[in-house]
């Protein structure tokens, strides 16, 4: 039997609508509870489910009736000085980081945790998620989502960043031997 990993991205928040770093605290705005209330989690029933223990992912879960353990190894990346600015604010105060930012988004906020340190993180779990040999569902957020991306396909941690990861859309692995990327869904 392989296993089945499907992360879901937590539904949308004021931050991701107004292209913020997201404070770990933020809930999910209006809009991202009435989506989480209405999407329907398709496919294979998972065996053991995951959520981050930021309120956006357990949010997701509960709107969802996913009942999840909470797994902090999926929280949602540090964004350090820059939590809760918009790259409008950051324009006007810090518009030298923000190009640096924008010319390399994999180093992170100033003083926040890289593209490379979620990796770290996450790549341990997904080898983990591997011997599970069952469908297992992790609602998280992007950048986690991302970095087990990378880890599974074994390409560079930049690439995944041309990768659109929308509120609720889904990103399917399997493992038998070896990651390959099943799918990816609009939510």
């Amino acid at each position: 039997m392989a296993t089945r990993l499907r992360l879901l991205c937590c539904g949308a928040t004021a931050a991701s609508r107004t292209a913020a770093f997201p404070r770990r605290d933020e809930p999910l705005d209006e809009g991202g509870r009435r989506l989480a209330a209405a999407r329907v989690l398709g496919g294979p029933v998972p065996a053991i489910a995951f959520v981050a223990p930021d309120p956006a992912a357990r949010e997701t879960a509960s709107l969802m009736g996913v009942a999840a353990e909470v797994e902090t190894i999926l929280a949602d990346s540090d964004h350090g000085d820059w939590t809760g600015h918009s790259l409008i604010e950051l324009q006007g105060s810090d518009p030298t980081g923000l190009a640096l930012w924008l010319a390399e988004p994999a180093s992170g906020a100033p003083r926040g945790e890289t593209l490379v340190a979620v990796a770290a993180r996450v790549g341990p779990w997904l080898d983990r998620i591997a011997e599970t040999e069952a469908t297992v569902l992790a609602i998280t957020h992007p950048a986690v989502i991302r970095a087990a991306i990378a880890h599974a396909l074994g390409c560079p941690l930049e690439t995944t960043l041309n990768i659109d990861i929308a509120p609720l859309s889904e990103t399917s692995l399997s493992f038998n031997r070896r990651w390959r990327l099943q799918g990816l869904t609009a939510g």
